[in-house]
């Protein structure tokens, strides 16, 4: 996989990967070749030039604070935030990201409300 985004080492970040426009933080050295954590932190910076950057911001925040007041449950409320929803679904697909359809994520706003 050829990634054209910044890797950045943040050692430390919380989380392994974290997607902030235009580079990808990693939480450790060894992370800078997973392809499954490029991939999905990459998805979010599309997801991210979709919206131009602030607005996924508010988005993102906004899904978790609904998915805290439903789910009551921090790691419940993160994994339902639809911006995740796309990127987990397709980390594994190696042939997702140069085949991605403009705006994908928007379809699992409709997925993650069917599942409430």
């Amino acid at each position: 996989m050829i990634n054209k985004y910044p890797v950045i080492v943040v050692p430390f970040l919380k989380v392994a990967g974290m997607a902030l426009f235009p580079f990808i933080l990693v939480s450790d050295k060894r992370y800078i070749n997973d392809e499954v954590l490029i991939r999905h932190e990459t998805i979010h910076l599309k997801q991210e030039l979709e919206l131009l950057i602030i607005p996924f911001y508010v988005l993102y925040a906004l899904s978790y604070l609904v998915n805290l007041l439903v789910y009551r449950k921090h790691n419940k409320a993160y994994e339902q935030i639809f911006f995740e929803l796309e990127a987990y679904a397709h980390e594994h697909n190696a042939g997702y990201l140069p085949n991605r359809k403009p705006w994908a994520w928007r379809k699992y706003i409709i997925t993650k409300r069917l599942h409430l």
